[in-house]
């Protein structure tokens, strides 16, 4: 398979690119805007691999991607690039739309027209993969899980501008024929992750002697996936997936956000000890607007369709997690100084 990855520089880009060379699936194109959170360090363990390339480019930009399907060739698009924190969504709507809607319509309509030019078999083996977020089912009550028959009710608008790309791909589907697949996943966390999401954004705080805020009560819960759990879903899905169908893809790991950062400091009480007790830095801070209460998901269609669960355990995944960025400070260090100095977003 030759597999074209938009936002591959990306948080779970990078992990999707990483598994897909490290299981010997084929070559892989991944096409990135190199935004704020795109970083090609991310990738060095691959980089100098002759199954790998890299195209700096705007999924937005027409007249790149039809060059791009020209010149590579796919057999399949999996789609990750999108603007993806709520905070930032909420102080800067406009990028959301622009990359979120306005780019997953110029990646629709070139690989419609690139779909188009292609025989008969290489059109059957052809797969679109849609790639959103559980938060476009909207805020669940303390009870029951997001099923891939939920209605959509996005509160925010990164999880409106998502609510739209994938009414995009299934018009896309359902009028033009595009053969496509889409996954819905739950929080993702892991290495490489760009420190303005919550575990992240905590460890390097505490690393840093600095107050670890929590929004609200903390009493917020949300579904943890570790990221190379949820790369390989995806990479299954796109094999295996029904096409026009769509898959929740979900940690089965429910925490509270106090919960999760309790979790981490505790980690760090044992691995960094000098800067220890880390919980007496926690800081109740004022709510962002829309803070969805709790997501879960149900999982039972990719378990029972295609045989996936997650591999790790939320505390495995905390572990692996914790340890990475204490052996990596020269990949956060260089985030720190630049593209991001873990200051306040979503405040409107």
């Amino acid at each position: 398979m030759r597999l074209l990855v938009t936002g591959g520089a990306g948080f779970i880009g990078s992990a999707v690119v990483r598994v897909f060379l490290g299981q010997g699936r084929g070559e892989i194109v991944n096409v990135d805007a190199l935004t704020y959170a795109g970083n090609l360090a991310s990738l060095d363990a691959v980089a100098t691999d002759p199954r790998y390339r890299f195209v700096h480019a705007d999924i937005r930009d027409a007249a790149a991607l039809s060059r791009i399907f020209a010149e590579h060739q796919p057999d399949a698009v999996m789609h990750l690039a999108a603007e993806s924190h709520v905070d930032r969504s909420i102080d800067g709507p406009r990028a959301f739309v622009e990359t979120n809607v306005v780019g997953t319509f110029e990646l629709l309509q070139a690989s419609l027209v690139y779909y188009r030019s292609l025989d008969a078999r290489r059109q059957a083996r052809f797969r679109f993969h849609h790639v959103s977020t559980d938060e476009v089912f909207g805020s669940l009550g303390p009870s029951g899980a997001f099923t891939e028959d939920t209605p959509y009710d996005p509160r925010s608008p990164y999880s409106a501008s998502k609510a739209a790309s994938d009414h995009l791909v299934r018009a896309w589907f359902h009028t033009y024929d595009l053969p496509v697949v889409l996954t819905n996943c739950s929080n993702n966390y892991g290495p490489y992750q760009f420190p303005e999401k919550l575990i992240p954004h905590m460890i390097l705080r505490a690393l840093a002697g600095e107050s670890l805020p929590v929004y609200g009560d903390g009493a917020n819960v949300r579904d943890w996936l570790y990221v190379d759990d949820h790369a390989e879903a995806l990479l299954l899905v796109l094999e295996r997936g029904e096409v026009g169908r769509s898959y929740n893809i979900g940690g089965q790991a429910e925490r509270t956000n106090l919960e999760v950062v309790h979790g981490l400091c505790d980690l760090l009480d044992a691995r960094s000890p000098a800067s220890a007790p880390h919980r007496v830095r926690i800081a109740f801070v004022r709510d962002r607007p829309g803070h969805d209460r709790r997501y879960a998901m149900a999982i039972d269609r990719v378990a029972t369709e295609l045989g996936w669960a997650p591999r790790h355990t939320f505390e495995e995944g905390l572990r692996a997690t914790v340890d990475w960025y204490l052996a990596h400070r020269a990949w956060w260090e260089d985030i720190r100084s630049g593209a991001y100095r873990l200051g306040r977003l979503g405040l409107g």
